[in-house]
């Protein structure tokens, strides 16, 4: 990233609608633990400690905001609309609408390894930022900053869906009876940056394979392949 620390400031609150009191809770939510590492003075805190409170910030602010929303759903159908509104590739897609990524600052190898465009970092510097919002001003600002970037941006057809879930109801219902199993076939990559293949099998049978970066994810993109393959057929 060639920008100066003022420029990055100014662009985030340009973006986010957000002026900081405290810069330097901003700096810390943009910074990736391989820019920390590689820092010889001047060292400064990872973003990983405001993303952990980020989360839970977002958790109550979007619980509060569906429980409001739709006063006749149910907490299960609440619980599934939350977490696909606030799953990893939800949040990124936020994050890519802000153009996080270019503002983020790396260390030389994992800028290399395209850190920038990572959906799990993605995620968390934009949970990241809410926690500084946090704070630096309480739970107003960040409310606002939920409503105008994650919550009020996040088009329907944009949410996360549980493709495990749906391509088990789908088999379930035209197949009663099914065996469906997911085995994780190889991962590679170093510890930070692991890419992991999983496979679906349905009644002993291939039908698809994806890849994530974790299992959790890798199960889903075969699920994902599954269910495109079955509409094909």
């Amino acid at each position: 990233m060639n920008k100066s620390v003022s420029e990055v400031v100014s662009l985030i609150e340009e973006r986010t609608g957000y002026r900081f009191k405290n810069e330097n809770y901003l700096l810390e939510a943009l910074t990736h633990s391989s820019y920390t590492n590689e820092m010889k003075i001047n060292k400064r805190n990872c973003y990983e400690r405001l993303e952990f409170l980020g989360d839970a910030v977002l958790e109550m602010i979007s619980s509060e905001f569906l429980f409001n929303t739709y006063p006749n759903d149910p907490e299960g159908v609440l619980s599934k609309t939350r977490a696909s509104m606030v799953c990893e590739p939800s949040l990124a897609i936020c994050a890519r609408r802000m153009n996080l990524g270019e503002l983020i600052f790396f260390g030389k190898g994992e800028e290399l390894a395209g850190g920038r465009e990572r959906d799990s970092i993605l995620c968390d510097v934009t949970e990241a930022i809410l926690g500084a919002i946090y704070l630096d001003s309480g739970i107003e600002d960040a409310k606002a900053y939920v409503m105008a970037h994650i919550l009020k941006d996040l088009k329907k057809e944009d949410l996360f869906n549980d493709y495990k879930t749906l391509l088990q109801e789908r088999i379930y219902k035209e197949k009663p009876g099914s065996q469906i199993a997911y085995n994780i076939l190889s991962q590679s990559g170093p510890e930070h940056e692991k890419v992991f293949e999983a496979e679906v099998v349905i009644n002993g049978i291939k039908m698809a394979t994806g890849k994530g970066s974790s299992k959790k994810a890798a199960h889903q993109a075969a699920a994902f392949a599954a269910m495109k393959a079955l509409d094909n057929n």
